[in-house]
C-alpha cells in the first residue's frame, strides 16, 4: 500500500470506492489464496480455488464494461487488484492478470461488436479463462520471426500455427492468437484472432515444467488449419503496413502494468514477512530489528519498493478512463518493478537467513515467482532497449523535472 508522508497529500491517494476495492482483494486475498499459495505450488495443481475464490468476490469483472456485466473500470482498479492477489500468491493473481490485461480487454478496445458479445460477458462472469498465443519456439521476444499464419479459405481463413509459452492454455476456453495475415513479412502484416480452444484441429501438446508460477502451468498449442471466420479476426493485418503490430504491442502496455501490479504485490508481501521476523526473532535479549546493518538492509528495500510502486501509479493514472498507459512510462514502471521484486525478494531471503531458502518459509517461494515476471509481457533487456532508444531520441516521461532536461 503507498506511502503518504507527513507534510502532504499523497497524488495517487486510493478514492473511497478504490480502497474499498483494495479490502475487499485482500480479503480475499489471505483468506482464500495464501492458505493455499504453498500447496499450489508444491503439487504445480491449476489453482481451482483461487478462481472460485476470485468469481465468488466478483472481482475479474472489474474492467469489462458494464454493458457485458462488468464494472468498467480502468487500469488503476486492476493494478490494486493484482498487487492485493499477488502479495498472497502470484501464481493466482496470474489468473486475474489474464481477465484484466490479456484478451478480455484487447476485444473490447479493438473487436467487433460479435466478439464483444460472445466473449465479454465470460470474462465479467469468471466462466471463461482467456490465454495470450504470442512467443514461438523461435520468436520470443523477436515477434517479427513468427510463423503463424493464416490461410484464405473461402471467406475466413484456416490458421496453422505452434504457440509456446501459453499462459493458462491448457485451461483457457479462449486465446488470442498473433499471426501473420496473407502475404506477410516481418512485422508487416502481423494481426489477431481469437479462437474458441475447443474448435477442430487444435491440441494441448503439453506443459512447461517450471521453476516458479508453478501453479499457473505453460502450455504449448497447437493449431492445425482451424477455421477462422472473419468475424473472429481482432485485428487485421495488412501486409503493406505494420500499423497492426504496433496497435497489438501497445496494447501490451495494459498487460506491463499488470505485470509490475504483481511483482510490486509480491514484494510487498515478502518484504512485510521480513519485517514480522525481523521483530520476532531474537539474538539474546534484542531482536534482529534492532541490529543496523539489517535495518540498512530493510531501508533499502522499502525505498526501492516505492520508487517502482509511484512509477506504477504514474503509468496506470496517465491511462485515464477507457485508455491505454504510455509506452515510455510503462517500460520504466516494468523495469523498475522487475528488479525492485528480484532485490527485495532476494533481501528477505537474506534476512530469513537458513529459514529464507527453505521452502516451508514463502520468500523463497515469491522469489521463484517474480523471477518469471521478469521474464513474460516482455523482459527487462527490451524494455531498456526501448527506454534507451526512446531518451535518445528526444523522448520525455511526464514529468516537469524532465521536460526541464530537455
Amino acid at each position: 500500500m503507498p506511502v503518504v508522508g507527513a507534510h502532504g497529500a499523497n497524488p495517487f491517494a486510493d478514492t473511497e470506492d478504490q480502497a474499498a476495492l483494495r479490502a475487499l482483494a485482500r480479503d480475499v486475498a489471505e483468506r482464500e489464496l495464501a492458505p493455499m499459495a504453498r500447496h499450489g505450488d508444491e503439487t504445480e495443481e491449476f489453482p481451482q480455488w483461487a478462481w472460485d475464490a476470485i468469481r465468488k468476490a466478483e472481482l475479474f469483472g472489474i474492467t469489462v464494461g458494464e454493458r457485458w456485466g462488468g464494472a468498467g473500470l480502468g487500469d488503476v482498479e486492476a493494478a490494486i487488484v493484482l498487487e492485493e492477489l499477488a502479495r498472497a500468491d502470484v501464481s493466482s493473481a496470474i489468473l486475474a492478470q489474464l481477465v484484466f490485461n490479456g484478451p478480455p480487454r484487447a476485444i473490447e478496445h479493438l473487436g467487433n461488436d460479435a466478439l464483444k458479445d460472445r466473449w465479454l460477458p465470460l470474462a465479467a462472469s469468471g466462466e471463461a479463462l482467456f490465454c495470450i498465443g504470442i512467443s514461438e519456439t523461435e520468436a520470443g521476444s523477436a515477434v517479427g520471426n513468427m510463423r503463424a499464419r493464416l490461410t484464405p479459405d473461402g471467406d475466413g481463413f484456416r490458421l496453422d500455427a505452434y504457440k509456446n509459452y501459453v499462459t493458462g492454455g491448457h485451461k483457457a476456453k479462449c486465446c488470442l492468437v498473433w499471426c501473420r495475415f496473407p502475404g506477410s513479412e516481418g512485422t508487416k502484416g502481423i494481426g489477431a484472432v481469437v479462437v474458441d480452444l475447443d474448435s477442430p484441429g487444435v491440441t494441448v501438446t503439453g506443459t512447461h515444467v517450471k521453476m516458479g508460477l508453478r501453479a499457473t502451468s505453460e502450455a504449448e498449442l497447437a493449431f492445425d488449419g482451424v477455421r477462422v471466420e472473419p468475424e473472429d479476426v481482432l485485428v487485421w493485418g495488412d501486409p503493406s503496413s505494420s500499423e497492426s503490430f504496433k496497435t497489438l504491442i501497445a496494447h501490451i502496455n495494459h498487460e506491463r502494468c499488470g505485470n509490475a501490479a504483481m511483482c510490486i504485490g509480491a514484494a510487498q508481501g515478502a518484504l512485510e514477512y521480513a519485517v514480522r521476523y525481523m521483530n520476532e526473532r531474537m539474538i539474546g535479549s534484542r531482536p534482529l530489528a534492532d541490529f543496523q546493518g539489517l535495518q540498512w538492509k530493510v531501508a533499502d528495500m522499502a525505498t526501492q519498493l516505492e520508487g517502482a510502486r509511484l512509477l506504477l501509479q504514474r503509468a496506470v493514472h496517465m491511462a485515464g478512463p477507457g485508455g491505454t498507459p504510455p509506452a515510455l512510462e510503462t517500460a520504466m514502471a516494468k523495469t523498475a518493478a522487475n528488479l525492485a521484486a528480484k532485490f527485495v525478494c532476494d533481501e528477505a531471503i537474506q534476512l530469513l537467513g537458513g529459514y529464507g531458502f527453505s521452502r516451508e518459509y514463502p520468500v523463497e517461494r515469491v522469489y521463484r515467482d517474480i523471477r518469471g515476471l521478469c521474464i513474460g509481457a516482455g523482459t527487462v533487456e527490451i524494455q531498456r532497449n526501448f527506454i534507451g532508444g526512446a531518451v535518445l531520441r528526444g523522448a520525455t516521461p511526464a514529468s516537469d523535472g524532465w521536460k526541464h532536461r530537455r
